[in-house]
């Protein structure tokens, strides 16, 4: 429409040689260019205001959401030099728990060799009780026995040798010593 009017002017005004006809220059660009900022500047007095605001608090968001990114990332950073520091020191503690596991070891081998030999100890103990009690009773059963056969042989003995008139006068003599102890 604008352009139409300008047109219009153009077509208006004796177009010949005239000096805002010159090629290039022609005035209706310019009127038309004036007309374009103005309507620019009053849409700009008009709707500035709501853009302008509207532009500062995306602006403002975009701030604080760069803000917020840059916290996280701090955070993040923060927990990566924990994990690198406790990265760092896990072949320490790896080594630190073989070692404790080894001592560990050794110390119950230590304790297992104790007990054992505190255990072969006693058994041994026991053994040679044993071995001694049954001693004493073979020796026991031994004479109990060796009596026995004394006795025994000595009546096959005593059978054979001894004679009626020997077992007599054995006999007497045994009456007259009990009669004279007095029992």
């Amino acid at each position: 429409m604008i352009l139409g009017i300008c047109i219009s002017v153009g077509i208006a005004i004796d177009s010949s040689n005239a000096w805002w006809n010159y090629p290039g220059l022609e005035l209706w660009k310019f009127v038309n260019l004036l007309i374009f900022i103005a309507s620019a500047l009053y849409l700009h007095r008009r709707l500035g205001r709501p853009i302008r605001e509207a532009l500062r608090s995306r602006g403002e968001g975009i701030r604080r959401e760069l803000l917020k990114a840059r916290d996280e990332r701090d955070q993040a950073l923060a927990k990566l030099a924990e994990v690198d520091a406790l990265f760092s020191n896990l072949g320490a503690e790896v080594a630190k728990v073989r070692e404790r596991a080894r001592a560990e070891a050794d110390a119950e081998e230590r304790r297992i060799a104790a007990a054992t030999e505190e255990e072969i100890a006693k058994t041994r103990e026991q053994s040679v009780r044993e071995i001694e009690r049954a001693g004493k009773a073979a020796r026991h059963d031994l004479r109990r026995y060796a009596a026995e056969e004394s006795i025994r042989l000595a009546g096959e003995i005593l059978q054979r040798e001894i004679g009626a008139e020997d077992d007599l006068r054995l006999t007497s003599l045994s009456v007259e010593e009990l009669g004279r102890t007095g029992v």
